[in-house]
């Protein structure tokens, strides 16, 4: 007689074991989603983990490594997994494991040569092999929720080559747009761009907001050369700039400046003229050189935060994250983020300067530096508060008209760090009109000039009009 059964016999079917994706050694299950999850999810924290590791050096090229390597290991897992638990091995996934992580190691190991050696070939390498995959996975993916997910970082993948190959073509004709005036000065191992016009005394020195490059006083420092000798410059990392190794908060901005202007020639006095940010670090080199400032004008400058303290009693450990963290979204910029981003409509300033600024914001090394710089903007701001006493020397404090009451409180506040201080309120202008916007700008340049004829006059009271 015939034997029926009532329960499932299969070889999958153990007592107790759950519905979680994955089993016992030795059994196999078809459902593989949950896995292809677990295993993207390691690479995630893998890549964040090597990242954050102190052995691996604070460079771009090194941390972009230490991420690949983290991938790698997503991959790996995924691969390796599915041949333990799975009836359905993804043996494709150890190309991408494999891939990542040699190309991980060798920009750990090589630095900035080896990624400049790959810039045009990792593109289209990449773009071949997500082609690849994408292709496998239909075949061996039978899980419908592990194939999206798959496509979902496909489709990451494939965008980063297209753009890793966009950000290739831009960069190699850039050099073509950099301005003809200027020239890059050593400073401490790295070189910083430089460019000073007109004639006389004191100097002015034009320091550009957060993001800003020197080309957003396009209509300020023409203005001002008639006058006197006016110099703008690219802080570190951004602009026409190179990077440099040390962190990038107000003190070392201030005391990289100072010596850009002593090795270029450019002796004081100095009037300052910080926009945004900027007002923070000339405030930190009035601190630091003050027999070497003439006077001050403050455009629209952010506000210093007490309690005041040096750049040397920083947290080192978070210095070194907020490094990290920087130079891994310069990434973003090898991947056509940045050139992206510089589009912003800049129709305000002269053709010239519009082509210099989306130029010099479309390199890799802007993105990282604008977001190091707003890491660090309260410990710049703690640094500016050291700064309290200007004495009587000319101080012009230039506020757009278009802020709340607390904004134009504080910005009043300021008017305390001298004897011989004066505000400006521009009415019907924006925090970034008093640089960009011809008529606003007209006005910023008035205020500079007045500052300048007081320094040169020993006037009690700033005279602008």
């Amino acid at each position: 007689m015939a034997r029926t059964t009532t329960h499932d016999e299969s070889p999958t079917s153990i007592p107790g074991a759950t519905t979680t994706g994955l089993t016992a050694p030795g059994t196999r299950r078809s459902r593989i989603g949950p896995l292809v999850t677990l295993a993207m999810g390691a690479g995630l924290v893998a890549a964040v983990a090597f990242a954050a590791t102190p052995v691996v050096p604070v460079e771009e090229s090194a941390l972009t490594g230490a991420v690949l390597c983290g991938f790698a290991v997503g991959w790996a897992a995924l691969w390796m997994l599915s041949h333990r638990y799975t009836d359905r091995p993804q043996r494709w996934a150890a190309a991408p494991a494999l891939y990542m992580g040699v190309a991980g190691l060798l920009l750990v190991a090589g630095g900035s040569p080896v990624r400049e050696a790959l810039t045009w070939v990792w593109p289209l390498t990449l773009l071949a092999l997500v082609t690849w995959m994408w292709q496998r996975t239909r075949h061996a993916m039978p899980s419908r929720g592990g194939r999206i997910q798959l496509y979902l970082v496909f489709s990451v993948l494939a965008a980063a080559a297209v753009g890793g190959g966009y950000e290739a073509i831009g960069e190699a004709t850039d050099h073509a747009t950099m301005p003809s005036t200027g020239r890059l000065v050593d400073v401490d191992g790295h070189r910083l761009y430089l460019s000073c016009v007109g004639s006389g005394s004191p100097t002015v020195v034009l320091e550009p907001g957060a993001g800003g490059t020197s080309a957003q006083m396009g209509w300020i420092a023409p203005e001002v050369a008639g006058h006197t000798r006016v110099c703008v410059y690219d802080r570190a990392g951004r602009g026409w700039s190179q990077p440099a190794d040390t962190a990038q908060d107000g003190a070392q901005i201030a005391a990289d400046l100072h010596t850009l202007l002593h090795r270029a020639g450019e002796a004081g006095p100095y009037v300052l003229a910080g926009h945004s940010f900027g007002g923070l670090y000339v405030r930190i080199f009035a601190e630091r050189y003050p027999d070497e400032v003439a006077g001050l004008v403050l455009l629209e400058s952010t506000a210093a935060q007490g309690p005041a303290t040096s750049a040397a009693s920083s947290e080192g450990n978070a210095r070194d994250a907020v490094s990290r963290f920087a130079a891994v979204a310069a990434v973003a910029g090898r991947i056509g983020v940045a050139r992206l981003l510089a589009q912003t409509d800049w129709a305000e300033l002269p053709s010239q300067s519009q082509t210099e600024i989306r130029t010099s914001n479309s390199q890799a090394g802007w993105f990282g530096s604008t977001v190091e710089e707003y890491l660090r903007a309260g410990p710049s701001a703690r640094e500016a508060a050291s700064f309290r006493d200007f004495g009587d020397k000319p101080l012009l404090v230039v506020t757009a008209g278009r802020h709340p009451q607390s904004w134009m409180a504080a910005q009043s506040r300021l008017l305390d760090l001298s004897t011989n201080s004066t505000q400006e309120i521009v009415g019907g202008a924006g925090h970034i009109d008093l640089l960009v916007t011809k008529r606003y700008a007209a006005e910023t340049a008035a205020a500079i000039i007045a500052v300048v004829e007081s320094g040169r006059d020993s006037r009690p009271q700033v005279t602008y009009e």
